[in-house]
């Protein structure tokens, strides 16, 4: 039996009555947040750049902001992922859970 990957969850900046989520830079604020929630053998130091953690990234998809949660970081640290899951319902934004797929054009 393999282990399944690890699911990510779908924040939509689109509110469960269908209004789009102000202000505007409400994805990036919240990846930010989260900058330092990393998994193993991805670390700071001398050489680092600031950047995004790979568990929590801010997306456009369709012209519609998210913020994709891998579920790694429940794991890493539960107190960001209360953090980013209470953000969510306390600004009732629409929240899925699913695993984005690779671009197959990306790796022409």
């Amino acid at each position: 039996m393999t282990p399944h990957p690890p699911r990510e969850v779908f924040i939509q900046g689109i509110t469960r009555d269908g209004k789009v989520f102000r202000p505007s830079d409400w994805a990036e604020r919240l990846a930010g947040a989260m900058a330092s929630f990393r998994p193993d053998g991805v670390h700071g130091g001398k050489h680092a750049f600031i950047g995004y953690s790979p568990l929590c990234v801010p997306r456009v998809i369709n012209g519609v902001k998210y913020v994709i949660v891998n579920e790694q970081l429940r794991e890493i640290e539960p107190m960001a992922w209360d953090f980013v899951m209470h953000f969510a319902r306390d600004n009732e934004l629409q929240v899925t859970e699913a695993c984005l797929l690779p671009d197959p054009a990306a790796g022409r």
